[in-house]
């Protein structure tokens, strides 16, 4: 007997604004703006990706670009925003996090800036509309020069207190010098931004370190690689550093070779704080609940162990202090609440059978 994940109360803190488009919707505006989609986002989708290599994470990518040139006009911006926040809401988000690298749209919106506000606009319309607030972050490409991060850093700044709440640093973390974007996050940090880097994804524990280290990182994006160094981990559970782990993402890229292998169990009983997240469903296919499903099913987490898994996202999150209160109250508002027939008993995708319930042996720092 479990309650549905989908009325659990939490908050998506590592989503970005291409991979948050609904399959649909990318197959109807390449037909309507006469992008010619491959198989792989079309008849064939979900793709089969990985990152492992050099080679294969520039497929992805290209499948990335691809999916964001459908977007091209106002009407496509605020569509997305508007169906971003209607899944989330319905998969029991209430706090939206969503991030975007301006860069790769400006060009057809008339610049950074003028595309950084129709964002907004777009995002303060969708939570009027769904009632799930969102904030945004400013996020710089790591395969770009590092005065471009400056630049958008600079935007992001200028942007503090009218919905970006953060500045970010994604892509391929194999390439580029992290110290060289430190320039970009020191100009963040003076704004008030969190500063929420990527790493310890597809590159080792050095590479959370180096967010810590160089960038200050107050929160990082995936951050799986940490559960190989025992130091790293008590180092982000006492400074309370929360890693935005991402399970479908990880196992399509080839981070981790099936879902019980992504290091969920490692980094909760060292006592890090973990916010489950979707990355970008467009390209893995699940969403958010999911992500907990998969939690339940494959590493065997009870209801109680689920909602210290969504406190620990409200806690991480940059929601206003009235937001969160209203869904850590609402998390244990589904703890009492009575438990349905179970759903974890189906058999999993990699054909095993689902873990059974009941671990116990961590306790979330709510």
């Amino acid at each position: 007997m479990f309650r549905p994940i989908a009325a659990l109360p939490k908050a998506h803190l590592h989503l970005h604004l291409t991979g948050s488009m609904r399959h649909a919707t990318l197959v109807e505006l390449a037909a309507q703006h006469g992008v010619h989609l491959p198989e792989a986002l079309a008849s064939d989708w979900p793709p089969q990706l990985s990152g492992a290599d050099e080679r294969g994470w520039f497929r992805f990518q290209r499948l990335y670009d691809i999916a964001r040139s459908v977007v091209r006009t106002e009407h496509d911006v605020r569509r997305l925003l508007l169906e971003a926040a209607t899944d989330e809401h319905a998969e029991g988000s209430g706090w939206l996090e969503l991030q975007i690298d301006p860069s790769g749209y400006a060009a057809r919106f008339g610049g950074l800036t003028p595309l950084l506000e129709l964002v907004l606009d777009a995002a303060e319309d969708a939570a009027r509309h769904t009632g799930v607030g969102i904030a945004i972050i400013v996020a710089a490409n790591r395969t770009r020069h590092p005065l471009d991060a400056r630049t958008l850093a600079r935007l992001a700044a200028r942007y503090a207190d009218h919905g970006v709440i953060g500045f970010g640093l994604s892509n391929d973390e194999r390439r580029g010098t992290i110290s060289d974007f430190a320039p970009a996050f020191r100009i963040a940090a003076r704004a008030g931004l969190r500063l929420l880097p990527h790493g310890g994804e597809l590159a080792g524990p050095g590479s959370v370190r180096a967010c810590l280290d160089e960038l200050h990182a107050d929160r990082i994006g995936h951050g799986v690689a940490a559960a190989a160094d025992p130091e790293l981990l008590r180092r982000l559970a006492i400074s309370q550093i929360t890693l935005e782990v991402c399970p479908t993402s990880n196992v399509a890229l080839g981070v981790a070779a099936t879902a019980r292998d992504v290091p969920l169990l490692r980094l909760l009983e060292a006592g890090v704080r973990v916010a489950l997240a979707a990355d970008d469903p467009l390209l893995f296919g699940p969403r958010l609940a999911e992500q907990y499903e998969l939690a339940r099913s494959v590493h065997g987490l009870s209801d109680e162990e689920l909602a210290g898994l969504a406190r620990m996202s409200v806690l991480g999150s940059a929601a206003p202090a009235d937001v969160k209160g209203s869904l850590l109250a609402s998390i244990d508002a589904w703890l009492t609440s009575p438990a349905a027939a179970s759903t974890t008993d189906r058999p999993r995708r990699d054909g095993r059978p689902a873990a059974a319930d009941g671990r116990s042996g961590w306790v979330s720092e709510a």
